[in-house]
């Protein structure tokens, strides 16, 4: 890599910000002001630098780039599925960026009727999202919304399926949360708050009338829950969810009454969480309450839905999460988790015959897809490996037979899943426990220090990360890299305890069980510090933060994305979005253990003097979730601190938020910027 160049240093203006008496000095708070020009200079200084320091390596990003996407089938299309008389479909075409999204009615040799080509949407725009997508009941109309920014602020809007005329309605600046009533006339849709972008309002609109004419259902007070909108498959309930990290409550309509009174289905109650789902006569509750802490399966008649009436269709298992169901007419559907791994049950309503789908492979994915019908026998779900491109599988719980209706094609013509091994290990973390690890390479790696190895986790909100398949991480397999996933605790891949025992005042161990997993790999010489790799966004990118403060010797870099570093001052600031429905996850920062806990990990906070390893930090300057002004001042603070020669790079982009450029091709050159960056080090030219 050159090194000659100069980086960016960024001004360093004191600001001392005190709580409990304790005194915090933040020399870049000024970077916090997004209409600065100064601070618009600082980005874009960083940005050339990015591609200064890079620029030998521009060419090979592109063949990397073709590469990837010499992999995929550009003229691809979804699997069909069957609802309310038409076929739904989404398709890509060669070159383009966006889907489309169509539908046949009755059959699938029936004339196709394209209801949003996303690239004449998006045409002349740097970003571009479509969001909310809802046919009405009588399929003449369709719900959309747009947003061209990256913030997740919608405009809704409807379009005429039979004319193709958008209609006049818009509403603007809102969720894109959206359903409809049964009326074909009236839609309910969730808004944010200005400032806070949190969710917490429910309107009412007719069409025909103005934005301004709304009539507001529901406000959410509690500045920890969010609210949306949704309508159970049955259609015959619209039912609003007020939610926070640890607690749930629903109110129910029916959808045939647009113009009636929501009812509280069950009052919430602190630390009693639920989802609902309509069939029937009755709900089945999927809920922690009495203690069941991996949640059971409950159901109440729909004239009698507080908790003393519920009763227990499927109990509570110390060593199995209950995650969802699907209901059919014949069938009740459990997806559940246990050691880690995803198992479907199948359950039929006589009481008899139940049994569980076959899965071989030693680490796998599977989940139910789309299943809008309840009136059918067939399953239809997901199935995938590290080593198994994913497939669409209809599946007939009567008769067993299994149909692989797609499998995902990996083109280019070099792809065999028996050139390459998956493992599953455990990693003893320093308590003891036992962390999983999902692992693939290509066959014929040596245990030998020498391979370099890119270790991924996430490791919050209680979100699992699966062993899932991708075309594009071939790119780096094929150049002998192994890839793996650290199954840290604060997910819920083990569980809902693996969740409870990594937040709040337990944090610190979803870190720990990184490091742990780091030096497992490298004490069983599948690596060595020389050439492992640490990968993490959002909630990730603050575990990065904290591995390199704690462990920086372990790693030859890491790759951050949009990552969560200025955990302090952005959980005492209530105006970011996001902030107060976090205090479940983080703690309350207001309150001193919590304050004195976060400030002993937050990564922008415990910088310090020391070598740090390469890397490569990316943000949007939309980004809604975490502002782009985290990992600037991050990066300028390890400017100033890290006493070794490594590479640090921002790279912002300027005209996105918190997912990335939008589009399938746009989101790979990206790709291609952090694979380019892994294999510079390793001094893999191509």
């Amino acid at each position: 890599m050159i090194r000659k160049i100069q980086p960016p240093i960024a001004k360093m203006i004191p600001k001392t910000l005190e709580k409990f008496g304790v005194a915090r000095i933040d020399n870049y708070f000024w970077l916090n002001q997004r209409e600065n020009p100064e601070v618009l200079d600082y980005l874009k200084k960083e940005n050339a630098y990015y591609k200064k320091m890079t620029a030998h390596t521009k060419d090979f990003q592109n063949e990397l780039f073709e590469e990837m996407k010499g992999r995929i089938k550009e003229d691809d299309e979804s699997v069909p599925y069957f609802y309310n008389g038409y076929y739904y479909i989404t398709r890509f075409e060669t070159g383009k960026n966006y889907p489309i999204y169509s539908r046949k009615r009755e059959s699938l040799t029936a004339k196709e009727e394209v209801l949003f080509d996303c690239n004449k949407l998006a045409r002349g725009k740097s970003y571009f999202q479509l969001g909310g997508l809802s046919v009405s009941p009588d399929n003449k109309l369709a719900l959309f919304s747009i947003d061209y920014v990256g913030r997740r602020i919608y405009d809704i809007q409807v379009k005429n399926l039979e004319t193709g005329k958008i209609l006049s309605d818009k509403i603007e600046k809102v969720s894109g949360n959206a359903v409809w009533a049964n009326d074909n006339k009236t839609i309910f849709y969730s808004s944010q708050d200005e400032i806070t972008l949190r969710s917490d309002k429910i309107f009412k609109h007719k069409l025909g009338t103005s934005q301004a004419d709304d009539k507001l259902v529901y406000f959410e007070k509690d500045e920890t829950f969010n609210v949306e909108i949704a309508k159970s498959k049955s259609r015959k309930y619209l039912a609003i969810e007020s939610g926070s990290t640890l607690t749930t409550e629903f109110r129910i309509l029916e959808a045939d009454n647009p113009d009636g009174k929501f009812r509280v289905f069950q009052k919430r109650v602190r630390g009693l969480e639920f989802s609902i789902k309509h069939y029937g006569d009755s709900f089945y509750i999927m809920t922690n309450k009495d203690k069941a802490t991996n949640f059971k399966l409950m159901k109440t008649l729909e004239t009698a839905t507080s908790k003393e009436n519920w009763t227990e269709v499927i109990p509570h298992r110390e060593d199995v999460l209950l995650e969802d169901i699907e209901i059919f007419k014949d069938f009740l559907v459990v997806e559940e988790r246990s050691n880690g791994l995803n198992k479907i049950r199948i359950m039929p309503w006589s009481g008899e015959g139940e049994y569980y789908l076959p899965f071989e492979s030693e680490t796998y994915t599977a989940y139910t897809s789309t299943n809008v019908d309840f009136n059918t026998d067939v399953l239809r779900y997901s199935y995938q490996s590290m080593t198994t491109p994913s497939s669409v599988i209809d599946f007939n719980m009567n008769t067993k037979v299994k149909n692989v209706i797609k499998e995902h094609e990996v083109l280019g013509g070099k792809f065999d899943k028996n050139n390459y091994t998956e493992e599953r290990l455990w990693a003893k973390a320093k308590d003891g426990t036992q962390i999983p690890i999902s692992m693939v390479y290509r066959n014929g790696i040596k245990r030998d220090g020498s391979n370099p190895m890119l270790l991924y986790a996430y490791g919050s909100y209680g979100h699992s990360i699966d062993a899932t398949f991708s075309s594009t991480r071939l790119t780096l397999l094929d150049r002998g890299f192994i890839f793996a996933i650290a199954h840290i605790r604060g997910g819920e891949d083990l569980g809902r305890q693996w969740y409870e025992d990594g937040k709040l005042m337990k944090k610190k161990n979803t870190f720990t069980d990184f490091i742990d997993c780091s030096k497992f790999v490298i004490e069983q010489q599948y690596t060595s510090p020389k050439h492992l790799y640490a990968e993490g966004g959002s909630a990730g990118g603050l575990l990065m933060g904290v591995i390199i403060n704690k462990a920086p010797e372990l790693y030859n870099g890491i790759i951050a994305q949009v990552p969560f570093v200025d955990v302090i001052s952005t959980m005492l600031d209530e105006s970011i979005p996001l902030t107060t429905g976090e205090y479940d996850e983080w703690g309350n920062p207001n309150v001193k253990k919590y304050y004195n806990y976060m400030v002993s990990y937050s990564p922008y906070d415990n910088v310090k003097k020391q070598n740090y390893p390469n890397m490569y930090i990316s943000t949007g300057l939309h980004d809604s979730q975490v502002q782009y002004w985290e990992p600037a001042k991050w990066v300028a603070k390890l400017r100033n601190l890290k006493t070794n020669n490594s590479v640090l790079f921002l790279d912002t982009n300027m005209d996105a938020g918190h997912g990335g450029a939008s589009g399938r091709f746009e989101a790979i050159k990206e790709l291609a910027k952090e694979f380019s960056f892994l294999l510079d080090l390793e001094k893999i030219e191509k």
